[in-house]
């Protein structure tokens, strides 16, 4: 299995370390309902605008439900779908549109979403598991195929399960799945009292 930890520059909590999104999953070794649910807890808590909590999981599992899940694989990129086809499940992730106390649009959906698939992530790495988050999968198929409410937005889908080894990837992703990690300095991300500054 390949580690990646942070190589930060300022302190770090060391599950946030650990979290990266490697492509490798092990296809024989499914996730346990509970450990599922633990990971859909911990975004449950996130914090939203109004607590409105917009986020919305649609659970693919292919060790209980293969057929959502070949469904979920087939609106995926066929990039993704070379290696995601070993991850035992994916998420669908969504945001509700509007407010559910005003049915006014919620323009802080997407921004509450994405904090709340954050803590789903932390949570599945303190539980041993690897979250690949994908933006490369098609929106309108999948908002066809699952029949999903028009006033929501599928905004990614993640591939959850366990990591295997680099080489159970061909040559081209072993490349990535074993390259450095890397981020912008936080001098060009954050700035103190003025921008740019």
């Amino acid at each position: 299995m390949t580690t990646k930890p942070a190589t930060a520059d300022h302190a770090l909590h060391d599950l946030i370390r650990q979290r990266w999104s490697p492509r490798a999953f092990d296809p024989t070794r499914s996730v346990r309902r509970e450990d599922l649910l633990s990971i859909l807890e911990a975004a449950r808590w996130s914090a939203s605008c109004f607590n409105d909590q917009p986020w919305r999981y649609l659970v693919c599992d292919k060790s209980s439900d293969p057929d959502s899940w070949q469904q979920l694989l087939a609106c995926l990129a066929e990039s993704n779908q070379v290696w995601a086809r070993n991850a035992p499940v994916f998420l669908l992730t969504l945001a509700m549109s509007n407010f559910g106390h005003n049915a006014k649009p919620n323009r802080w959906a997407i921004y509450d979403t994405g904090a709340a698939t954050a803590n789903l992530s932390l949570q599945a790495v303190a539980l041993g598991l690897a979250v690949h988050q994908m933006g490369g999968f098609d929106a309108d198929k999948a908002r066809e195929v699952f029949a999903l409410p028009a006033d929501c937005t599928p905004l990614s889908v993640a591939a959850i399960g366990y990591q295997a080894a680099a080489d159970t990837l061909d040559e081209a992703l072993q490349a990535k799945e074993v390259a450095p990690r890397s981020r912008k300095p936080l001098a060009e991300l954050c700035f103190w009292g003025k921008w740019g500054g």
